[in-house]
C-alpha cells in the first residue's frame, strides 16, 4: 500500500486554522467593560469575529476601525 503524500488541509499556509476551509463569516460583537460600564451594561468593547464557514472555528480581534478584509487575510494566514 503506497504512502499517501497528499498535503493535511490544516497544514497549509492559508485556509483556517483548524481545517484549512477558505470561506469565512465577519461578525461584529461588543461586551462590557468593569466597573460602572458593566453595571450600567454599557457596551464599551467592541470586537470582529472570524468564523470558518466548515467547521465554525472563530477568532475575536479587537475592532480598532481596520477594514474587515484585513481582518479576514490575518485569519487566513
Amino acid at each position: 500500500m503506497p504512502f499517501d503524500e497528499s498535503p493535511d488541509p490544516a497544514d497549509d499556509d492559508r485556509g483556517c486554522p483548524k481545517c484549512g476551509h477558505t470561506e469565512t463569516d465577519v461578525g461584529t460583537i461588543s461586551t462590557t467593560g468593569g466597573g460602572l460600564s458593566k453595571m450600567f451594561d454599557i457596551q464599551t468593547n467592541q470586537f470582529k469575529v472570524v468564523s470558518c464557514l466548515n467547521c465554525g472555528y472563530s477568532e475575536l480581534y479587537r475592532d480598532t476601525g481596520s477594514a474587515g478584509s484585513d481582518i479576514v487575510d490575518v485569519f487566513l494566514g
